[in-house]
């Protein structure tokens, strides 16, 4: 087999594992609700083959590990967090991942380690990014939980739950999560306002920096407009 024609077979075969990956993922998504279902998986795997780019790694692992980042999500909103949904969907990723027949040992390991350390609450404190592919999969993922698009998701979470639209930092930082105090405003006190300063490569800092910019401006006229203390000019 010449050197052109293997390359067709390497590039063919590619495709072919992440449409199979997709299609798998998609079926498994159905029941996720907006903030973590298949359009969330679409936009990180968008930022995720976009930082890979930027930053030199492995594209194959990004995208297939992206698209199978939140496989494990549904068992953990269903038991309120009991479940870690990066640990399971590693655990996922490697049974889908040899039933679609990929025999390279290193390519599965390679994906299994981003999906479990795209966390950012962490449960295992091994489960830290520390290859360049992992560490692309999670910007990506915690760039979707910031800005503009952060805002919707946060937002809609807390409204799926019952929580209040909006609260005083006190309430919401004495609160737990899943309660009716677990505003969109507790999600930017206790997660979102620290991710610029979490970013895993040069690429996704750029982007956090914008993105974190738009939240904090967004949570202080809120703020205002809550208390009454806007003003027009």
């Amino acid at each position: 087999m010449n050197v052109q024609r293997l390359s067709e077979v390497k590039e063919a075969w590619r495709e072919g594992l992440v449409q199979q990956v997709e299609a798998r993922v998609k079926k498994m998504l159905l029941a996720n609700p907006a903030c973590h279902d298949w359009d969330h998986t679409q936009r990180v795997r968008t930022l995720a083959l976009r930082l890979a780019a930027a930053e030199g790694a492995d594209a194959l692992i990004v995208e297939v590990a992206a698209l199978l980042h939140d496989i494990g999500r549904s068992t953990e909103l269903a038991d309120q967090g009991r479940t870690c949904h990066a640990a399971l969907g590693g655990r996922l990723s490697r049974e889908i991942l040899l039933s679609l027949g990929v025999v390279s040992s290193s390519f599965v390991t390679a994906v299994v380690d981003c999906v479990r350390c795209h966390r950012y609450r962490r449960r295992d404190a091994d489960a830290k990014p520390k290859t360049l592919e992992a560490k692309v999969v999670y910007d990506a993922d915690k760039l979707d939980s910031m800005g503009a698009i952060g805002i919707g998701r946060s937002f809609h979470f807390a409204g799926r739950i019952g929580a209040r639209v909006h609260n005083t930092a006190e309430e919401a930082l004495g609160s737990e999560s899943y309660s009716r105090e677990d505003s969109a405003y507790r999600e930017y006190l206790v997660k979102l306002r620290f991710l610029k300063d979490k970013m895993q490569t040069a690429s996704g800092a750029r982007l956090a920096a914008r993105r974190h910019q738009v939240m904090a401006e967004f949570f202080a006229e809120l703020d205002r407009e809550v208390r009454g203390e806007d003003h027009s000019t």
